[in-house]
């Protein structure tokens, strides 16, 4: 990963990358978490501790079971109190390893102390725990690459291109002088080969580019071949939300660090109304488990609970989905409630999704009927979040 402090008061970041294909050895791995995050990280006040309260969205892959596993985007926040996740069902293809360009951005609200979530430049959430911005070295922005099970997966190439916005809401790159870097695994050399590797590069002259990354299965990994999709227009206003789409889909393309600056209408939009891809919006009947027959079962639910929230077994509590039958009964059955997902909990002492040494009051976390893919999940106090 890459550390930086830009130097003065972060009202945003943002970053782009690539839905690369993502592959994982097929073994049976029992509950062992097996996974790899690729995120941006926006930490508005470390004043009081590097571990202040932040904010992460990102690509995350993991290995469910021996020939299948889950990909796509997701959202933190994470808080010295607790934290929260949701996954993020809006975009072009967000699930799929097509090689897509895909943007993720965090953007201070106008008041308060807030910060808004997007994902292609749509608002997709918002924060309800984040510290006041105070000036001078105590904002931080990181990119990274975390991979658990490194002997199980590899990763190609990672392009993550990262910037930042200034307190009079500029966008810029972050000073070289201002960045840190930290590899916890060895580079990859003859001396040091995959799976336990990674090669790294930070393209930067006197401000930060690029963070390019892989870890490698195997000595001469070849990555699955995946066509890049155009995403062409047709069916698109000409202008949506004061957005030029055309030049928007063009930019996302082939020049996404670059379209804040370069789409007519992008920034005023990504700044006030901040729904402004036309062709990212999530559609009706888009939620992955409505009527889908449960693929996973209980155990198997139990198992991955307990391991990702590293809590014993027998204290995991799991209900089971609504039958499709029973939901199509029910005048609320679209209102986004999620009876189709298994629901999980527990009051056991957890770190939560966060990798530090501080514990929290239980969990509630759902996952998907039909892949077994984590939907939301709440830990500490952000559980009573509104």
């Amino acid at each position: 990963m890459t550390c930086s402090q830009p130097g003065e008061p972060m009202i945003g970041g943002f970053a782009t990358w690539r839905n690369i294909p993502i592959t994982f050895d097929q073994v049976d791995t029992g509950s062992a978490t097996v996974q790899v995050a690729n995120y941006l990280r926006v930490s508005p006040n470390t004043s009081s501790s590097p571990l202040a309260p932040n904010i992460e969205i990102g690509l995350y892959a993991e290995k469910t079971g021996k020939t299948t596993h889950t990909y796509g985007p997701r959202w933190s926040e994470l808080t010295t109190s607790g934290g929260r996740t949701q996954a993020i069902k809006a975009g072009v293809n967000p699930t799929k390893p097509d090689k897509r360009n895909h943007t993720y951005m965090t953007v201070r609200q106008d008041s308060g102390n807030q910060w808004d979530v997007l994902y292609d430049f749509n608002k997709v959430g918002s924060t309800t725990k984040q510290l006041k911005v105070l000036g001078g070295n105590t904002n931080r922005i990181d990119v990274g690459l975390e991979v658990t099970g490194p002997q199980y997966i590899n990763v190609p190439s990672l392009a993550n291109r990262m910037q930042f916005m200034t307190g009079n809401k500029v966008w810029q790159q972050v000073a070289t002088a201002n960045v840190a870097k930290s590899v916890t695994l060895p580079v990859c050399s003859a001396s040091h080969k995959p799976p336990n590797c990674f090669t790294t590069k930070l393209t930067d002259n006197s401000k930060f580019t690029q963070w390019t990354l892989s870890k490698p299965r195997r000595q001469a990994a070849a990555a699955p071949a995946a066509a890049t999709q155009s995403r062409g227009g047709g069916g698109l206003p000409a202008t949506f939300n004061g957005v030029d789409q055309q030049a928007l889909q063009a930019c996302l393309e082939n020049d996404p660090d670059n379209c804040l600056g370069t789409v007519p209408g992008l920034s005023e939009c990504v700044a006030t109304i901040r729904i402004c891809n036309a062709a990212a919006l999530p559609s009706a009947g888009e939620a992955e488990d409505a009527g889908a027959d449960v693929d996973v079962s209980a155990a198997d639910i139990r198992a991955r609970a307990a391991a990702a929230f590293d809590v014993p077994g027998d204290s995991v509590a799991v209900e089971p989905p609504v039958a499709p039958a029973v939901l199509k009964k029910r005048s609320n059955a679209a209102d986004g409630s999620g009876d189709t997902a298994w629901k999980v909990t527990s009051t056991s002492p957890t770190p939560g999704l966060q990798r530090t040494d501080r514990r929290f009051d239980g969990f509630t976390a759902r996952y998907s009927a039909h892949t077994g893919a984590l939907l939301e999940a709440c830990w500490g106090d952000l559980c009573d979040a509104s």
